[in-house]
């Protein structure tokens, strides 16, 4: 073995695999995993996470370690593909699209998000800074993630749900890096532009704003936007001890928003006005006395049905119920709170009139009602691309489209992916 100095030693142990890790050394001491699983190499999941897919603990991610699912690393220089999950989800939510892509080539990273899992961030509190949070702070970590592991950008970065925001705002800031972009289940918005020629016209008196709380709130029966839900201090408790315990509520909250619950039909609402965001579901739109535990504790499918759910069986979910059971769910809560934040929606408009102009996708689930709760999305999505190739509905999918479908949308990706390498 070549000699190492001190640096290369540290550096080298920085993105180490987690499996080669000793008990109590390095990043990943505090993490331990069964030896005599299905998958050693990984964090979480050994029994469900395929062998060819590991565990890396990465340190120095904007100041914290970021743990990251990783498949495609046989081999160096192949080009990267970041797969970036949403609410509430982990890098595992693409265990099945992962090795698809790294056969047909691809070196594939799918990282717990800041405020996730394994990563830095799932320790903190409700009145804690939210700027470790920001928009911009979120494409660093994925910046300074894909460096760690030695590429200097990615052929694709894919984001699903709160992750297709992250996955926009990478590709619209740093084309250079990120070469082409799907986003998944969440419409991207793209910049919103800067006042414009006020100087020149005449002062106009400021129109009138509408609260859309209120409106919600004036419905009969009364209502409220689970986004705004989730920006109280009581929401991550809510969830965090439900009464019906937190793999239950899990259960129940993946089931409400799959295609399994018959009653996602979505459609494109007239407008954002309450009485048409009132047709929402209700774990969008939500009862106003109730927290999300509650509003999806009446669904819960029965035992034959979660018996019958193939793509997120009782042992995957459990993935998920341990590490929330573990940390709860204020990391990815924070998130929701940023854009009522006025310095940190601030830090945005930097990038007022540019739009996205590496290629681009939206893909998602037919009975996803996230394709349309906000009137005028897709539209704007649209505006915001340059390069847009169009928005794809995958049938027998609702939200979680690549745990739904996750054949289909590893062959979309991969395909894409190859166009515009």
């Amino acid at each position: 073995m070549a000699n190492l100095t001190r640096r290369q030693l540290l550096q080298s142990l920085a993105v180490a695999p987690l499996a080669r890790l000793r008990p109590g050394s390095g990043a990943a001491g505090s993490f331990t995993f069964s030896q005599s699983a299905n998958n050693p190499d990984v964090a979480y999941g050994a029994s469900t996470i395929p062998a060819g897919i590991r565990s890396r603990m990465v340190a120095g991610v904007s100041g914290m370690t970021m743990h990251a699912l990783e498949a495609g690393f046989e081999s160096p220089n192949r080009p990267a593909v970041l797969l970036i999950h949403g609410f509430p989800e982990l890098g595992y939510s693409w265990r099945h699209v992962m090795l698809p892509l790294a056969k047909a080539g691809y070196h594939v990273i799918a990282p717990d998000q800041r405020g996730y899992g394994r990563s830095g961030g799932t320790d903190v509190k409700f009145d804690d800074d939210l700027t470790p949070f920001s928009t911009l702070n979120r494409v660093r970590d994925m910046m300074a993630l894909i460096n760690a592991l030695g590429h200097r950008n990615v052929s694709l970065v894919v984001g699903h749900d709160f992750g297709s925001p992250v996955a926009g705002w990478c590709a619209l800031t740093r084309p250079d890096v990120f070469r082409s972009v799907v986003m998944m289940s969440a419409p991207f918005g793209g910049a919103a532009p800067l006042p414009f020629n006020t100087a020149n016209e005449p002062p106009k008196p400021p129109a009138p704003v509408p609260n859309p709380d209120e409106q919600l709130a004036q419905l009969s029966p009364p209502r409220k936007h689970y986004q705004t839900y989730y920006t109280t201090r009581e929401a991550n408790e809510n969830m965090w001890h439900a009464k019906q315990g937190i793999h239950n509520f899990l259960r129940a909250y993946y089931h409400m928003k799959s295609a399994d619950w018959m009653a996602n039909k979505p459609f494109a609402l007239a407008s954002n006005a309450a009485s048409e965001q009132a047709k929402l579901p209700r774990y969008y739109v939500m009862d106003l006395d109730k927290g999300m535990a509650e509003q999806v504790a009446g669904e819960m499918p029965s035992a034959a049905q979660v018996a019958g759910c193939k793509w997120l069986t009782d042992e995957e979910l459990k993935v998920y119920s341990s590490e929330y059971g573990r940390n709860g769910f204020q990391g990815g809560l924070q998130s929701y709170r940023v854009g009522r934040v006025a310095r940190l929606s601030a830090e945005l408009q930097l990038f007022a009139g540019r739009t996205i102009d590496v290629p681009s996708l939206f893909l998602s689930g037919k009975s996803d009602w996230g394709v349309y709760q906000r009137a005028g999305s897709l539209e704007g999505m649209q505006r915001a691309c340059t390069k847009f190739e169009g928005v794809e509905l995958v049938d027998g999918a609702g939200h979680w489209v690549q745990q739904e479908q996750s054949a289909k949308v590893a062959d979309r990706l991969i395909a894409f992916a190859r166009q515009h390498s």
